[in-house]
C-alpha cells in the first residue's frame, strides 16, 4: 500500500501576516520562507548541514532514545538579532504535562551555525513578518535543532502530546524527512473543535501558528526500511519575556 501524505495548503509571502491573523496559523513553501529571509533557497538548505551530529535529548520521561537537539536563545529589537547567555528551557506543567516544571539544560547551538548569515536572516525575516502583526519592542526567541529518529523502532516528535507552548507565536520548519512515514502535522482550535492534518514534506517549509489560538502535534515516525530520520528547527517568539523557572539556575 503506497505511504501516501496529505499535502497543505501555501500561503504566498504576501498574503502570510494576513492568513496567521485570520485562521491562526499558515503553512508556507521553502521558496516563501527564502523570499521573507532575503535569501535563496540554496541559502537555506546550507543551513540544513547543521543537524548532523545534535546530541542526544538527556530528559525524556518515556526513557527512549529517539530526539536529539541544540538550543539558543535570542532578543530581537527592531533589525538587531542578540544572541543571549545560554540559559535552560522551561515550561510550565500548563503547556508540557510530560516535561514541564524542570529546567532542561540542552546543549547550545554551535558557534558555526549561530553566525551563519543565512541562519541570523532567516530568523529575523520571520521576526518582521510577525511585528507587522504585533507591533512590540523586543522579541523573546528560543531555537530549537531537532533529529527524531527510529533507533527505537518509533520515534516520537511531540512525547507530551498535543500541547501549546505558552508563547505568541511558533514557527516549524521541516528540514528533512529520510526513510521514514508517518510524522503527520496535526493541529486544532484552542477554542473548539476543529482540526487539520497534512504533512510537511517540502525541506524548508514551515507552519508558523498563533500559538494562543491553537494547539498542534506530530504524529509518531516509523522507518520504511531500517532506520529514518526527521529533522526539524523549532523558533518560538514571546513577547513578555523568556519562559523561566520561579527557581531559575545559572550553569
Amino acid at each position: 500500500m503506497p505511504n501516501t501524505v496529505l499535502a497543505p495548503q501555501l500561503t504566498s509571502a504576501k498574503e502570510l501576516a494576513k492568513i496567521l491573523h485570520a485562521d491562526g496559523y499558515v503553512v508556507a513553501s521553502a521558496e516563501t520562507v527564502a523570499e521573507i529571509s532575503k535569501l535563496s533557497v540554496s541559502d537555506l538548505q546550507g543551513v540544513t548541514q547543521f543537524w548532523e551530529g545534535l546530541p542526544r535529548d538527556p530528559y525524556l520521561k518515556d526513557g527512549g532514545r529517539y530526539r536529539f537537539r541544540r538550543h539558543a536563545s535570542y532578543e530581537i529589537t527592531g533589525n538587531h538579532l542578540n544572541l543571549v547567555a545560554h540559559r535552560a528551557h522551561w515550561q510550565s506543567v500548563d503547556y508540557n504535562a510530560l516535561h514541564g516544571g524542570i529546567e532542561r539544560w540542552f546543549e547550545p547551538i554551535q558557534k558555526d551555525l549561530l553566525n551563519n548569515v543565512a541562519w541570523q536572516s532567516l530568523i529575523l525575516g520571520l521576526a518582521h513578518v510577525l511585528t507587522s502583526l504585533k507591533p512590540v519592542t523586543t522579541w523573546f526567541v528560543e531555537a530549537h535543532q531537532f533529529r527524531i529518529d527510529t533507533t527505537d523502532g518509533i520515534g516520537r516528535p511531540t512525547p507530551e502530546g498535543a500541547h501549546r507552548d505558552g508563547v505568541d507565536f511558533v514557527a516549524v520548519f521541516l528540514l528533512n524527512r529520510d526513510g521514514i512515514k508517518g510524522g503527520e502535522t496535526r493541529i486544532f482550535d484552542a477554542a473548539g473543535s476543529a482540526g487539520l492534518r497534512f504533512t510537511l514534506t517540502q525541506p524548508w517549509s514551515v507552519l508558523l501558528m498563533n500559538d494562543e489560538r491553537m494547539i498542534h502535534e506530530s504524529t509518531p515516525i516509523q522507518p520504511l526500511g531500517n532506520y529514518g530520520y526527521r529533522d526539524t528547527l523549532v523558533l518560538t517568539f514571546r513577547s513578555n519575556g523568556f519562559q523561566d523557572s520561579p527557581n531559575r539556575s545559572q550553569q
